[in-house]
């Protein structure tokens, strides 16, 4: 696992205790995580230092008015922006607190870590965003051919940024770096959101990529991590249709099979694929390319 997938789940952890109301030390998140005190320091003084954190003694808790105040989405994405912060153009420490604004966190979803260097536009990035929470209609050039549309959501999927938004009655996506001529001539008109549009985004949060035929995927988990995946919403569609003492089997679909493979190496040695038996051998062959990688 990369050091900053790494970083960006222990930090989606530590904010699930904290927004539940849980105290701990430093001493007992470093033996959870098994990171050094000195780790956990670092992410209660620097990384979280946005979050509303009280300190008792040795042990840390939310301050009790932000208690439950973020939901899931909130702190998978704040977490993932704070550990990968080059995913983003230049970063503030307005612009990281607004992120946990509920209004303003709707601008982005943010779907496998990544790299992409976009620097270069980001005042184009940030005024984008800002139409988003506006619900405001933009202009742009893409692919020699002008474009007019409602811009839904910023998406960041493996590593490459795309604008999902809807034109003339369809929903699209457009790699954002291949944006020319951004223009947003009328900050005061506005564009009511498609229902439809958002229930599509909203359900298919993990997998922005459209598609009609889903692969459906069972996989068995360990109980280990049961807390993680039945409280919150890990996976799309997610339906339980096994228990026992030891794991439990749960039923989702997905658009293509790196989105499940790459959640399952996530959660390795917890999860395991069973079906369909293709994408279990394709797992299998990638874990053995790693461990015996050839010379």
């Amino acid at each position: 696992m990369k050091s900053h997938d790494t970083l960006a789940q222990r930090l989606s952890l530590i904010l699930i205790k904290l927004n539940n109301g849980e105290r701990f030390t430093v001493v007992e998140l470093a033996n959870e995580f098994n990171v050094s005190a000195r780790t956990i320091q670092r992410d209660i003084k620097e990384r979280l230092l946005y979050i509303p954190i009280e300190k008792d003694g040795d042990y840390y808790s939310m301050a009790s008015y932000a208690l439950g105040k973020l939901n899931f989405e909130d702190i998978k994405n704040f977490a993932t922006l704070i550990g990968t912060k080059n995913l983003y153009p230049s970063l503030s420490n307005e612009f990281i607190s607004d992120i946990l604004n509920a209004k303003l966190n709707s601008a982005y979803l943010i779907k496998n870590q990544g790299f992409e260097d976009i620097s270069h536009k980001q005042k184009c990035f940030e005024t984008m965003s800002a139409t988003i929470i506006k619900r405001s209609p933009i202009s742009f050039e893409y692919k020699d051919k002008q474009r007019t549309v409602n811009p839904y959501k910023l998406i960041n999927n493996q590593g490459i940024w795309y604008l999902l938004a809807d034109e003339n009655g369809s929903l699209k996506n457009f790699t954002f770096s291949k944006i020319k001529k951004f223009k947003w001539e009328d900050d005061t008109k506005t564009f009511t959101p498609k229902k439809e549009f958002l229930e599509q985004v909203e359900q298919n949060n993990l997998n922005w990529f459209t598609s009609d035929e889903l692969i459906e995927v069972t996989l068995q988990i360990n109980n280990v991590v049961k807390e993680y995946f039945i409280r919150k919403d890990i996976l799309p569609n997610q339906k339980i249709i096994e228990e026992n003492d030891t794991h439990f089997i749960i039923s989702t679909k997905v658009s293509y099979d790196d989105e499940i493979i790459k959640l399952v190496k996530w959660w390795i040695p917890y999860i395991k694929i069973m079906e369909p038996s293709y994408l279990s051998d394709k797992l299998n062959k990638i874990l053995l390319n790693f461990l015996n990688p050839v010379k």
